[in-house]
């Protein structure tokens, strides 16, 4: 039973109007791996499973099917749309007693403005689902949620029959080990539009040098051809395995997959309390502890990765002013070292104003300067004239949110997406005055090197 609202136009009156009848079954259950519970149902409800993980490990969210979906392709009222049609839905019935709340989860793309390119056609520019079975672990405890939701009355029968469903996934899951997994083989590697994305760094450092902007990332795709399809599971147990301290995330749409780890937190929500995540600034790991450490100093001294950290730090400062009481941060940053490269790192919280949201906050801090620039709206122009490419849902926002409005949402970078037997990357980096066109081409490599290790693939420098 699924219930698709459309928003495409922003008109959400029908929604406003409508009776929406929402059933919710929650109980706790012993222990279950989430990445088998995925498992379980990846064939009965392809196309319609999602999957997160947080960074500490200590939040897992198992999403098998849709019971509620919301989309909106309205550029300027997207994220507008995402809250009204989740609000409407919460307030049609009573959590009272429920062990776990309904979440919400999915994505925005990138820049709506852009245009839609063919591989990211099946992709609104928000995408969000409840789904019909949830499963989390939440610090060590597991929750299993049963999601009705209808224009209909929901009849005795309708919750029989998804009582028998759920039941059935659990004992299918119940001792049930993951199953062994190998690597997906690559046939083909491409570098789409590599030429273009050459002059591109030209064109807009250009650009900088004029003063029309001070920061503009650009990014560029990699694309594999495997043997065969591959599914859900097998990357996600690859994904676990090699990226272990970042965001897991897989989105499935339709007969596409959108997938990653990302290290890049956009910000979290907790009874009030908002955390964010200054990323930018890079250099790759060292072959020895020793090597390791030098490199990390070169970075935390370097003028051009220090100044790209600070326009980062300037401007999600400036959006907790907008939505917190109040907030600190560090005075400098520190070292987020994840396996194949580091990052510059400042760390930010504050306790939002009593009428601000985590949707709110996401709209204001998407895009940080680290993946579109700086001045925003300058680098954002320069992004749709200069690169060749869509970036799709790559370094938008992804997660979730549930009733009382608590969540967190990553960065979707270190990512693919997937189409039958073919596979796009993408990465990127920031452009400013002294940027070369070799040396940006070569940082774009070590970042995408986590999902090139996960898929199978691998550079010509390996």
């Amino acid at each position: 039973m699924n219930r698709k609202l459309s928003t495409i136009n922003g008109d959400l009156s029908k929604t406003d109007q409508s009776t929406v009848h929402f059933y919710i079954e929650s109980k706790e259950l012993e222990t279950q791996s989430t990445l088998v519970f995925f498992e379980i149902g990846e064939e009965k409800f392809k196309g319609q499973c999602f999957y997160w993980q947080n960074k500490d490990k200590d939040f897992t969210l198992v999403g098998l099917g849709h019971a509620y979906t919301i989309k909106s392709n309205d550029a300027d009222a997207r994220y507008e749309d995402v809250e009204k049609a989740w609000k409407h839905l919460i307030h049609s019935t009573s959590l009272k007693g429920i062990k776990q709340q309904p979440i919400l989860f999915g994505s925005f793309t990138f820049d709506p403005k852009k245009g839609v390119s063919d591989e990211w056609a099946n992709f609104s520019h928000a995408n969000f689902a409840l789904a019909k079975h949830q499963l989390v672990e939440s610090n060590g405890r597991f929750y299993m949620n049963t999601h009705l939701v209808s224009e209909e009355v929901i009849t005795d029968e309708d919750i029989e029959l998804a009582r028998e469903e759920r039941e059935a996934l659990l004992k299918q899951a119940k001792g049930r080990t993951l199953k062994t997994y190998i690597k997906p083989h690559v046939v083909l590697t491409e570098e789409p539009y590599k030429e273009e994305y050459l002059q591109s760094i030209t064109q807009v450092t250009n650009q900088i040098k004029a003063k029309q902007a001070d920061k503009v990332v650009i990014a560029r795709s990699l694309a594999l051809t495997f043997d065969e399809e591959v599914n859900t599971s097998n990357l996600l147990a690859q994904l676990s395995e090699e990226q272990p301290e970042s965001y897991l995330f897989a989105q499935e749409q339709g007969q596409d997959l959108f997938l990653g780890a990302t290290p890049e937190r956009l910000v979290f929500v907790n009874h009030k309390k908002a955390y964010s995540s200054c990323v930018a600034g890079s250099i790759r790991r060292g072959a020895t502890v020793q090597e390791d450490e030098e490199f990390g100093r070169i970075l935390l001294n370097d003028t051009k990765n220090l100044q790209e950290h600070q326009y980062v730090v300037d401007m999600i400062s400036n959006s907790f002013k907008e939505t917190c009481e109040q907030y600190t941060l560090p005075n400098h940053p520190d070292l987020l070292k994840i396996r194949d490269i580091q990052h510059l790192h400042t760390p930010i919280e504050g306790i939002l104003k009593e009428d601000a949201t985590i949707l709110q906050m996401v709209e204001k801090l998407h895009p940080t300067p680290a993946l579109g620039g700086s001045p925003r709206e300058v680098a954002m122009e320069m992004i749709r004239q200069y690169e060749p490419m869509n970036r799709g849902v790559y370094a938008a926002p992804i997660g979730w949110l549930n009733a009382d409005g608590d969540g967190e949402f990553a960065v979707a970078i270190r990512s693919a997406l997937l189409q039958d037997k073919k596979a796009y990357l993408y990465a990127g980096g920031g452009i400013v005055e002294d940027s070369e066109p070799k040396s940006e081409y070569e940082e774009t490599l070590v970042k995408f090197r986590p999902m090139l290790r996960t898929l199978g693939g691998k550079l010509n420098d390996e």
